[in-house]
């Protein structure tokens, strides 16, 4: 039970960071890529012809969801998002980006880097 309902805060964060980036002028490409063997990327979108490959972070309480955005999670965006690129076949300029949650209220952090 507590899984589904923690999966569902998921979904409900992940939604509304699309409508988020809908609105900052993004177009959603593709959301839950999965990348065999190496990740998950939340929302792929692009804005002035540069893909921005965009991992979500949400908590259900007290916790500052950034501190879940680690150096390994990072590394799994980045490796996805460079499968992603040479499996579609693209060459195009990319960004990897974060979107906090928290308690409703959205950060889009552009350009993080390990």
């Amino acid at each position: 039970m507590k899984r589904n309902l923690l999966r569902q805060f998921g979904n409900d964060a992940e939604e509304l960071a699309t409508c988020f980036l809908e609105e900052a002028g993004f177009r959603i490409i593709e959301r839950n890529y999965y990348a065999r063997k190496l990740g998950e990327i939340d929302i792929i979108a692009e804005r002035s012809g540069i893909l921005h490959f965009v991992e979500v972070k949400s908590a259900s309480q007290d916790f500052d969801p950034i501190y879940n955005l680690t150096p390994t999670k990072l590394r799994r965006v980045i490796n996805s998002a460079q499968y992603y690129l040479k499996e579609k076949g693209l060459d195009l300029p990319l960004c990897i980006d974060a979107l906090i949650v928290r308690r409703g209220e959205m950060e889009l952090l552009e350009n993080i880097t390990l």
